[in-house]
Formats: structure tokens, C-alpha cells, sequence
């Protein structure tokens, strides 16, 4: 297939680019910047784009088969000063289903979006708060568009761990400087509570199993293990040869309070269900695997 793939230049987005290249498929990544020269990323043809401008002509979507959009909006991107519910409603609840229809519009037969588990995985939280509100109508909008020519379905991924050659994801770049000592005086210690995880391995896969035998207007439910903060912590520390941090009840440097949606002190564990695990192909029990890559990486 011929696959445009929105959001191709961040590590989720990226990921898939260059796993859904490696199953041979021809990939085309889009968003505001250009990704390195000299990077696999970079390598791939590339067409700039604001999805939330709406910016790409009908012609240039027109000649993809299939669209992976990996690029809605979270805490990390409202405006400084902001008011945050009007960027929800501007580059989710309407910027994400706008897209989608311009794609559907320009005859692309197939699309994935990935969406975030916590509307799914605790739907409570969709009524308290105006992001996780904000993905769930993104992610409604979105699917509602389905027809018997535009089959789309969603991944909606927990939290995601994961390394893309050449590219710098300054989070886990700071996990591994702290877990190798970087940040002292800055005490070692993990906040209580924990959370799903998936590897971008794993979510990839995913995509892909989304992109070839999605249901039309499915919403996928994806995970891997259910960790404690200090397991998640821990594995970074004994990678970098260090003992594991002790759980402290307080906010973290590195994982502040805000980026805990359910609240820290709290889990939210879950099962993705297994017929859609098999239906989508993508592997289990690889975080250990991909901290010790990613700890490689920036060491």
C-alpha cells in the first residue's frame, strides 16, 4: 500500500513509518517539520503539513491508499498562556474528524487513527477532564465517517515506550541521564500508582494489523503490561546499573502530576482483550526489552 503517514516525524508516527516500510509498503510521512537529513526518517519522502490547518490538497491525498494519523494533540502541545479547553476543541474535537473527511473526500480507502486509551480504559475520567474528553470526541468523530469505501478504525494506545533510530525523544533521553545518576542532587525515587504500557513495536504492529484487517468504525483497546511506576523506573535504573528507586509520594520531576490523568497514587491496569490482540498481530510482554534499547541508545 501506498501510506501517508501524519505525525511520521514523532517517535510513535515515526516508528510505524519505518516498521510498515520494512513489511513493504511505500510510505510517505507528513507534518509541520522536516525530520534530520541522514536519518532513516529522513530518507522517507516527506510532504509538509498542519493537519489542523487542513493544508493538504485533495490531489496530494488523493494518491495514497491508506492514512496512519499519529498526531492529535496532548498536554505537551498547548500554547503557552493558552486557553487550553479552546485548543482541545480546535486541534481535536474538530482538526482530527476534519482531517479524516478531507482524506475520505480525496478517495483514500483505508485509515488508522491512533487515539489514547484512557476514554476506553477509564471512561469516568472523559467527563472530569477536558483533554481526555477532547481525544474521545476525536476519536467518535473520527470513526463516524466510516463507509463501505473508507473503512477506518482507531488504536487507542496507553502509555508508550520506545527508541527511533536517529531521533531524539528528549523524555526518554531524560529517564536514562536520571537513571544513570545525571540529575543529581535530584533524589532517586518513583511516584506510587502505575499504568499500561505498550512498546512502540508493539503499537506498530498494531497499526498495521489496524491498516489490513480492521473492523470499519472499530475502536481498538491496545496494551501490553500493567507496571508500577517504580517497576517502570526501575527498569531504567537497572539498565543503567543501578539499584531501583523507592517509591516517594510526590510529584516527580519526570513525571509530573498532570501527565497522571487518573490521578497518582492510582493505577489503571487493564486486559486488552485477546481475540482483538490476535486480530491485530502485535506482540506482548516487551517493555524490558525496549527500556534496555532505549537505555542503550542514549547512553
Amino acid at each position: 500500500m501506498k501510506i501517508l503517514i501524519v505525525g511520521g516525524n514523532g517517535m510513535i508516527g515515526g516508528h510505524a513509518a519505518l516498521h510498515l516500510r520494512s513489511r513493504g509498503h511505500e510510505v510517505t510521512i507528513a507534518g509541520r517539520n522536516r525530520p534530520a537529513s541522514g536519518t532513516p526518517l529522513g530518507a522517507l519522502d516527506f510532504l509538509r503539513c498542519d493537519y489542523i490547518a487542513n493544508d493538504l490538497p485533495a490531489a496530494q491525498l488523493g494518491a495514497f491508499d491508506a492514512l496512519v494519523f499519529a498526531a492529535g494533540n496532548d498536554v505537551r502541545h498547548v500554547p503557552p498562556g493558552g486557553d487550553e479547553a479552546a485548543h482541545w476543541e480546535r486541534a481535536n474535537v474538530e482538526g482530527v474528524p476534519r482531517f479524516f473527511r478531507a482524506a475520505r473526500d480525496s478517495g483514500i480507502r483505508v485509515a488508522v487513527h491512533v487515539g489514547s486509551f484512557y476514554p476506553q480504559a477509564a471512561p469516568r475520567l472523559a467527563g472530569e477532564n477536558a483533554y481526555i474528553r477532547s481525544r474521545q470526541l476525536a476519536d467518535e468523530g473520527v470513526r463516524a465517517l466510516a463507509t463501505q469505501t473508507f473503512r477506518v478504525s482507531s488504536v487507542n494506545a496507553p502509555f508508550v515506550v520506545g527508541t527511533v533510530p536517529g531521533l531524539t525523544v528528549p523524555m526518554f533521553k531524560a529517564y536514562t541521564d536520571y537513571a544513570r545518576g545525571g540529575f543529581a542532587p535530584m533524589p532517586d525515587f518513583a511516584p506510587p500508582g502505575g499504568v499500561n504500557f505498550i512498546s512502540a513495536m508493539s503499537l506498530s504492529e498494531a497499526i498495521e494489523g489496524a491498516l489490513l484487517r480492521g473492523e470499519n468504525g472499530k475502536a481498538y483497546l491496545v496494551g501490553d503490561e500493567n507496571l508500577t511506576f517504580q517497576d517502570y523506573f526501575g527498569a531504567f535504573f537497572r539498565d543503567a546499573g543501578r539499584p531501583v528507586p523507592p517509591v516517594i509520594d510526590q510529584e516527580h520531576p519526570l513525571l509530573p502530576d498532570s501527565a497522571i490523568c487518573f490521578g497518582r497514587g492510582n493505577t489503571l491496569y487493564y486486559e486488552p482483550d485477546a481475540a482483538e490482540t490476535a486480530l491485530l498481530g502485535y506482540r506482548r510482554c516487551d517493555i524490558l526489552r525496549t527500556v534496555s534499547e532505549i537505555v542503550a541508545q542514549y547512553s
